[in-house]
């Protein structure tokens, strides 16, 4: 799964803005506070315009607001501004896919992960990962993060297990300290 550039640049942009609602902040500053090329921000805020998630004024007073409370904002609809479709295949919308034989459910699969793809999305608002104490799903995933990448242990993969208070390391080795566990609920 790819998050796109845009649509990383458009949330941390907006993360800037709905931080700092008191005066509206210019392209050039938000780009140098996130580290984003100024030039491509100005065209993905052209895009959080036109979706009317953003407002602008020009001027020596000018720059950009959000156009409504950072709490009503998802990130679905952030994404959804400057990318389009949440999750294609090969460049086509996943309904218009169909596959032959064996991977004649692969479809089915795929609309499967857009569905909880775009559900966590629309899920988070802006508010939410600034808050202090983010509701869910916000925490869940904030707290999924925390923990790591989740990958299958050399030790499943080869089938063999782990003794009781040990963890594998390499290919068949194995280490003593606590085992984490990542809940896969998040997707």
């Amino acid at each position: 799964m790819r998050i796109s550039a845009r649509a990383d640049y458009a949330i941390r942009a907006l993360l800037e803005l709905a931080a700092d609602t008191g005066r509206p902040l210019t392209c050039e500053a938000i780009a140098q506070s996130q580290g984003i090329p100024h030039r491509f921000l100005k065209a993905v805020f052209r895009d959080l315009r036109q979706a009317e998630l953003v407002r602008s004024q020009r001027g020596c007073e000018g720059g950009y607001w959000l156009s409504r409370d950072a709490a009503s904002i998802s990130l679905a609809a952030v994404v959804a501004a400057v990318d389009g479709q949440l999750m294609t295949v090969h460049g086509e919308s996943l309904g218009d896919q169909s596959y032959p034989g064996p991977a004649a459910r692969l479809s089915e699969l795929w609309a499967g992960v857009r569905k909880r793809f775009e559900d966590i999305l629309a899920g988070v608002s802006l508010a939410d990962l600034l808050a202090d104490d983010p509701p869910e799903p916000a925490v869940s995933l904030l707290r999924d993060a925390a923990l790591g990448p989740v990958s299958k242990s050399p030790s499943v993969a080869s089938g063999v297990q782990a003794p009781p208070g040990h963890r594998a390391v390499g290919q068949r080795g194995f280490e003593t300290g606590p085992s984490v566990t990542t809940p896969m609920g998040a997707l």
